[in-house]
């Protein structure tokens, strides 16, 4: 009896899979989110789509092709060239905040619809500061390493 009532007590780790135990609750529970959200949002909406009271989003709207594909090549550039200029600055955060002050500059030029004295002076105050204070935050208050 009492072998049996320690077998129930004991507890065996196997170490080469228990870091996996809380990722793969995440996992599931983000899944069955997921599942929820399509039964609740997304057939609702298809439904609707089918019966003619809504049209998807996508279809028949024109498309700015310079701003959707110059993000996607600003964020290319943003990260290979992060890791070249992190490479030249080994371990300081330098490749973080060398290339993230150009490419807020960049992102926030493309989008900007109208050019005046006041945006470009605002534009360019945000992309140093905010750059500069994460950079500061994370690589020299926290010491997390940046690229």
């Amino acid at each position: 009896m009492e072998s049996g009532l320690s077998n129930l007590l004991s507890v065996s780790i196997d170490f080469e899979t228990s870091h996996l135990f809380f990722p793969m609750i995440i996992h599931w529970i983000m899944a069955v989110l997921f599942a929820i959200i399509l039964a609740t949002k997304v057939a609702p909406f298809l439904a609707a789509v089918k019966r003619g009271e809504r049209t998807l989003p996508i279809v028949g709207e024109s498309m700015d092709g310079l701003r959707f594909f110059g993000t996607l090549t600003l964020i290319v550039a943003y990260f290979y060239l992060m890791d070249v200029v992190g490479d030249m600055f080994p371990y300081t955060g330098y490749g973080f905040l060398f290339t993230s002050i150009p490419f807020v500059i960049l992102m926030s030029l493309m989008y900007l619809h109208e050019w005046t004295k006041k945006t470009i002076a605002i534009v360019l105050i945000n992309a140093i500061i905010a750059p500069s204070l994460v950079w500061f935050v994370l690589a020299k208050l926290f010491n997390i390493t940046l690229p």
